[in-house]
């Protein structure tokens, strides 16, 4: 039964990422191998900011919510940013559409990011013999951390290959690509500044990846009509 109950919540954690590779153009076109370097971009980003924390950040004796340490969190989690964006605009990928070239990329670092943040707990703690609902939770928050990865590539193309957008849309853009790239440092205030539970800040990150996803295709697809 509990290996059963990891290999359930295996396949809810990572099994939407395949189920999008396959059942999305990114098959068809081969994309395989940007997502693969995504991956390789959102692991070595990782260690830089794995190193940044550890060189920045005290270690706080308490759980409560410090203002101080968790800007200081939000501002090294622009290094994020700062790696998408090589993968994005630097890296060499074969001749594919921007368009599926931010979903290629959205689709590695989202993946990258379940197996370095979720697969030991899930080996560790889903094999136990107490069943728990916090493994299920996570797999749910991996996918609401899919749907975001690929809002932010999706943002991060338009504002970095896109030239031609209207300027209108360019704060839009911006604002929309702050507040993803934040999103840890949000969820971490509503844990620890107002003492939600697990289940709720995941609820809450099911419901904004769904609403920056659909702003995001909809800036997308106005930046895409052509300019009168």
């Amino acid at each position: 039964m509990t290996v059963f109950h990891f290999f359930n919540c295996a396949i809810l954690t990572f099994g939407p990422h395949a189920v999008y590779y396959s059942a999305t153009p990114l098959s068809e076109y081969d994309t395989l191998g940007t997502s693969i370097k995504a991956a390789v971009v959102y692991l070595a980003t990782a260690l830089v900011k794995l190193i940044c924390l550890a060189t920045f950040l005290k270690v706080s004796e308490s759980d409560s919510f410090d203002p101080y340490q968790e800007l200081l969190k939000a501002l090294i989690g622009f290094i994020d940013v700062a790696g998408l964006y090589f993968a994005l605009a630097q890296l060499t990928h074969r001749n594919i559409s921007q368009n599926h070239k931010f979903q290629a990329v959205g689709l590695g670092w989202a993946f990258a990011d379940s197996v370095l943040h979720r697969l030991a707990p899930l080996w560790v703690g889903a094999r136990g013999l107490e069943f728990t609902w916090d493994y299920i939770l996570q797999g749910l928050e991996a996918n609401a951390n899919l749907v975001l990865s690929i809002s932010l590539a999706a943002l991060g193309s338009l504002m970095w290959l896109r030239k031609n957008k209207p300027k209108t849309l360019i704060p839009i853009i911006y604002l929309c690509a702050g507040i993803v790239a934040t999103m840890p440092s949000i969820t971490s205030y509503l844990r620890r500044g107002l003492g939600w539970h697990f289940p709720k800040v995941v609820g809450f990150e099911l419901f904004t990846s769904l609403v920056m996803a659909f702003i995001s295709w909809q800036l997308f697809s106005a930046c895409q009509r052509p300019s009168m």
